[in-house]
């Protein structure tokens, strides 16, 4: 299974290098998607060998991430996984994603973060378990993590997606769809670093932005055949 790593970034720049270097050390190409940053993300990412894809302009986490999807599958490649570019997410459970990928029939493989969550801030760690239980209820499938930027998803699924969002919410855009075309979505526990990095994540607007597109997913006439 030819399988690629891509990271969306914004000034990630104290982390960049060795996330890239540990990745490619397993042999995966790293297709790095920068979202306007000011520092020297970008140079650094090229300097390490990762493919770049620059976006002129902020646009978003869910932008980029549609723009590493369609590249992507441009380039052939049968799964992708996405990682966050900020060091939060250890390069080892990359192997964990490749192997469940190879022996499961789920189309989709979302790192389960809530097992190891020592370090996560209370406040997040709070959305996230009143979010996977509601996005759980809508998909009709056991999420332990929806919000886990960390997953892997295999070109079946994003050949047949249509996404609609650019934010944060892109990730639970993409866990609903997926659920909706009937792929199966299945967990793996995941260790995540906290070492004082700064989320970007505004937990007031990103939840209101998520609830907006909850209720234009579920209000818009259905399409005819």
């Amino acid at each position: 299974m030819r399988i690629c790593v891509i990271i969306p970034t914004y000034n990630e720049s104290r982390a960049i290098e060795d996330l890239i270097n540990q990745i490619t050390k397993l042999g995966l190409e790293v297709i790095i998607i920068d979202d306007g940053s000011t520092d020297d993300t970008v140079k650094i990412a090229a300097a390490c060998g990762a493919k770049v894809l620059a976006n002129q302009r902020n646009m978003g986490k869910g932008a980029s991430l549609i723009k590493g999807y369609n590249f992507a599958l441009a380039r052939g490649f049968e799964a992708v996984i996405s990682m966050d570019g900020d060091g939060q997410h250890a390069p080892d459970d990359l192997l964990a994603f490749i192997r469940k990928a190879q022996t499961s029939q789920s189309a989709l493989i979302v790192g389960n973060r809530m097992g190891m969550a020592k370090g996560m801030p209370v406040l997040r760690m709070i959305t996230n378990i009143l979010m996977s239980k509601f996005i759980s209820l809508i998909v009709k499938q056991h999420i332990p993590d929806t919000q886990c930027g960390f997953r892997l998803v295999k070109k079946e699924v994003l050949q047949r997606m249509d996404l609609s969002t650019s934010k944060y919410e892109t990730e639970s855009e993409v866990l609903i769809k997926a659920a909706h075309l009937g792929f199966k979505i299945e967990s793996i526990p995941v260790e995540t670093i906290y070492s004082g990095q700064k989320s970007q994540i505004n937990p007031l607007v990103d939840t209101l932005r998520f609830l907006r597109f909850m209720i234009l997913e579920f209000t818009k006439p259905p399409k005819h055949a």
